[in-house]
């Protein structure tokens, strides 16, 4: 294996990232490794939404306008579902479903969730690597004052209405790191590990909990950077500002720094956050201010570039 990069993706931010480094990355160089917290069962189907946004996302078919799901989709399934009396919350267009229902039926059989996305991503015509970070599943659960709640009852259901006062990873004491990602991390052409835009807490901590990363990331010797999602204070897309709000933090890139402290090298900022450079170099890790909001296919690539050229200098 001749990985040089290593991306860690949640949903839509991290897709965005993911394809500009897919379009300036070689695909035997690039390791695309997707939160598997978001995933769960429903309507006797394994949903995993993450790995389906940056597989969606990189076959060019992911609806531009909500992030998620298929272009040009239709929910005649969906409607009919509901006329029923059945769960219509969580929504599933009629493409999106033959994803989940070959996936379903393949795990089914047998065969690992590595194994199933890299028969997706061919099926898609993806040329670059995407795994989950682990075969053996985990759930985020969200704790509130009403309760602790899965994830997507929290996200969806919910739509993050609840105050958060925790986190909890279950099934993540259990679960082993993706072969192909142990392999990249012991891999000596490995360049950098890259945290895309990505939640900290809800998408890159459900990676970071699977035991033994933390200590192969720090193993390597190569640059770990982290791209910030929060941009003048607020969330691009989903309740990462809220969620550091109601854990009695602010929602600045300082405080991601922080957060992230102890497990990367360097952190990237957007140009609006330049005045907190100074504050962040002095937790010890490297930080450089540069355009992340991403509205459309160039400046993903232009972002993905800058984070390229930015780990290769601190890598030498």
């Amino acid at each position: 294996m001749s990985i040089r990069y290593i991306a860690f993706s949640g949903g839509v931010g991290g897709a965005k990232l993911a394809l500009g480094l897919a379009r300036i990355v070689p695909p035997d160089e690039l390791l695309i490794v997707c939160n598997t917290g978001d995933d769960f069962d429903h309507l006797g189907l394994r949903i995993c939404p993450d790995l389906d946004t940056v597989t969606y996302t990189l076959a060019g078919r992911a609806d531009r306008a909500q992030g998620w799901g298929l272009e040009g989709e239709t929910w005649s399934c969906l409607e009919s579902l509901a006329a029923l009396g059945g769960p219509s919350w969580f929504r599933l267009g009629d493409q999106d479903l033959a994803t989940h229902l070959y996936r379903t039926q393949r795990l089914r059989e047998g065969a690992g969730l590595g194994e199933v996305t890299t028969e997706l991503c061919r099926a898609f015509g993806i040329a670059s690597r995407i795994v989950p970070v682990s075969d053996e599943p985990t759930a985020t659960m969200v704790a509130t004052p009403e309760g602790e709640l899965p994830f997507q009852d929290y996200f969806v259901r919910h739509h993050c209405a609840p105050r958060v006062t925790g986190l909890r990873f279950a099934g993540a004491e259990d679960a082993r790191i993706h072969p192909q990602l142990a392999a990249a991390l012991e891999s000596p052409s490995l360049q950098a590990v890259i945290f895309c835009p990505s939640n900290p807490f809800l998408s890159i901590g459900p990676i970071l909990a699977i035991p033994g990363l933390k200590d192969s990331l720090k193993t390597t010797g190569k640059p770990v950077i982290a791209v910030s999602p929060i941009i003048g204070g607020q969330a691009v897309k989903g309740p990462a500002a809220k969620i550091m709000t109601e854990l009695g933090m602010p929602a600045t890139s300082l405080a991601v720094a922080k957060y992230y402290h102890g497990v990367i090298d360097a952190l990237v900022v957007d140009e609006v956050d330049r005045q907190a450079l100074s504050a962040i170099r002095n937790l010890g890790m490297a930080c450089e201010a540069t355009a992340t909001l991403m509205m459309d296919d160039d400046d993903k690539v232009q972002l993905a570039r800058m984070v390229v050229e930015y780990v290769d200098a601190l890598a030498h």
